[in-house]
């Protein structure tokens, strides 16, 4: 059992035998004790003092007593006013040492036979351009907060959805029937998400300019933008495509295909993936089926044109649209019908939606309309609503101009670590190939930690060269320790030091009695990012233990210790927060290397 629990039983024992008190689990506060004061772990007094009918000092000496007399870890005690703090024995924090460090699983929960099935959904692309910034942080946190909730003990399904239908398909289709001049991915040498997103900008340079044009010959700027001669042949395409054009529905799976192989690429790159992917041609017409039932059941009701609707004002929102008056869907539309086909195919536990925090009102009237629908699990989805990512301005823009692509920013990256490295001479005993795959892992680690370290439902600007930062609060400086912990391991390997768990210990530093506390918090860690689907709390802990270390790495000699047992200690501690730091560095998605 651990420290806290056994705390936390003890003083509720301490209440009922002093005081007569059986109090509620909440009302005893077990913490840290502050850095400034003497102990391991404080009981808050304070929220006793009515009962005990004595000042802070009092009740916390006569529960300190207790706990003392009853617990075998307590070596001693300290109030200070109205904190019990307690000094937990060196036994105790090595054979938590030794249990953490032969635990595999040191942390995480197995999952069983009643585990949770809990699908999360991310990425959620059109394909009709490549993935850019925005969508690197929705898949970061995606394929992080799944992570997190296996090593929580839940069975995740990582899910996405991609967008390969509708008017703006059929824009870059026509743009590329005018202007594409055959191009292909294979002819010419252009990734294929890449260059349909460039028809895709051509036909919006095009159509802006037939607006300007109608609307220079007396044409209202709506009559414009709805007669231009692009958009009316976009409708067109989409008209056919809807009909099951044979000519229409070939072009739309050949440059959607283009645009799913680079997809892949990318998302290899930035090293997530999926356990299933829908599309949206397949799932809207299940959700046009349930919003004609809706409208059937009177659910819904449908205006003069025949568009349907949903009526949300008892709810305090307003009407949403499902159906258009020619009969189309709508995304809400696509949205049900994912949610129906989701639930019937891995009868899951829990939805969460990777969504960026524009679309709050969607994923809200989403759950409402299920739940209207008949579905019971639809007032439990859960949107994980996460802010926008900026760069600085001027920094690294794309071949549009407008927007970074996702590869643009890796490959930029990838050059950062690789000039920084190169500058810093870190990686010099490395070969070619060697190097090249640190630069990498540096560059996808700088880009992944600085996402995912803020709180996520927060906007943050994301500055390249400031990520790649061997100081600081940074992947790489993170991945530095790492490898300088590996490289002492080594060395003991080499002088044949080998860890003995067996081993016995007469005492311990202040530094190493840190560094033991704060590796027996990372359960708790894991549990607390789980519940709050935050990978910024295992970042910013595994920053803080790194940190710890590099103090304790400095103030001690490791192989240069010549008592045996304490350098067997100081090996075991230092295998132990390697192995914690990859564990939590890897549900943030992110490679460690050995060497740098």
């Amino acid at each position: 059992m651990k420290i806290d629990k056994i705390i936390h039983q003890a003083t509720k024992n301490a209440l009922a035998e002093l005081y007569d008190l059986i109090p509620e689990d909440k009302q005893i506060q077990i913490q840290n004790t502050r850095k400034d004061q003497d102990g391991d772990i404080t009981v808050v007094v304070f929220p006793f003092l009515r009962f005990s009918k004595k000042s802070p000092e009092e009740t916390g000496k006569e529960i300190g007593n207790f706990i003392l007399n009853k617990i075998e870890q307590v070596d001693s005690f300290d109030v200070v006013k109205g904190f019990l703090n307690l000094k937990i024995g060196n036994d105790y924090w090595l054979k938590n040492l030794i249990s953490s460090y032969s635990d595999d699983n040191f942390g995480f929960i197995s999952t069983n036979e009643n585990s949770k099935t809990v699908m999360v959904e991310y990425s959620s692309p059109n394909t009709n351009k490549p993935l850019h910034l925005g969508h690197i942080r929705n898949n970061l946190l995606g394929f992080s907060i799944s992570e997190i909730l296996k090593a929580n003990g839940n069975k995740v399904l990582k899910t996405n959805i991609v967008n390969d239908r509708g008017i703006h398909i059929c824009k870059s289709m026509y743009a590329w029937q005018q202007w594409g001049k055959g191009k292909t991915p294979q002819n010419s040498g252009i990734k294929g998400d890449h260059l349909v997103g460039e028809c895709y900008v051509e036909f919006d340079k095009k159509y802006k300019s037939e607006v300007e044009e109608l609307i220079a010959k007396d044409y209202s700027k709506e009559e414009a933008e709805n007669n231009a001669p692009s958009i009316l042949a976009a409708r067109e395409l989409l008209r056919k495509w809807e009909a099951n054009d044979d000519e229409t529905v070939n072009l739309w799976k050949t440059m959607n295909q283009w645009v799913y192989t680079g997809f892949d690429e990318t998302y290899k790159k930035l090293g997530v993936d999926f356990d299933k992917i829908y599309y949206e041609s397949d799932t809207y017409l299940v959700g046009k089926e349930e919003v004609l039932r809706g409208l059937n059941e009177k659910i819904f009701y449908q205006r003069d044109d025949n568009s349907v609707w949903a009526d949300l004002t008892n709810e305090g929102l307003d009407e949403k649209l499902l159906l258009r008056s020619d009969g189309t869907s709508v995304y809400m539309t696509q949205d049900i019908g994912t949610a129906k086909l989701r639930y019937k195919d891995f009868n899951i536990d829990k939805m969460v939606y990777v969504v960026g925090n524009e679309q709050n009102y969607h994923f809200q009237i989403l759950s409402i309309l299920l739940d209207k629908l008949g579905f019971e699990w639809g007032k439990d989805l859960y949107h994980f609503s996460y802010g926008m990512v900026e760069l600085p301005s001027g920094k690294m823009k794309s071949r549009e101009g407008k927007v970074v692509d996702a590869d643009d920013l890796v490959e930029e990256m990838i050059q950062v670590a690789r000039d920084m490295s190169e500058e810093l001479g870190k990686l010099d005993s490395l070969t070619n190939d060697e190097a090249e795959d640190t630069f990498r892992m540096i560059a996808l680690g700088a880009l992944k930690y600085f996402m995912l370290k803020v709180d996520p439902r927060k906007n943050m600007m994301f500055n390249p060269e400031e990520s790649i930062d061997f100081n600081g609060n940074t992947g790489p400086f993170i991945q530095y320790t790492y490898a300088r912990i590996k490289s002492v391991l080594r060395k003991a390997g080499e002088n044949n030091l080998e860890i003995d768990v067996n081993a016995k210990l007469e005492s311990l530093s202040v530094k190493e009695k840190d560094l033991l506390k704060r590796i027996a918090l990372f359960p708790g860690i894991v549990k607390e990012a789980g519940e709050n689907y935050s990978p910024a709390v295992i970042a910013n802990f595994c920053y803080d233990l790194v940190k710890e270390f590099n103090q304790f790495y400095h103030e001690h000699s490791i192989l240069g210790e010549q008592n045996k047992d304490q350098l067997n200690f100081r090996l075991m501690l230092s295998a132990t927060v390697a192995e914690v730091v990859k564990k939590g560095m890897n549900l943030l998605g992110i490679e460690m290397p050995e060497r740098m």
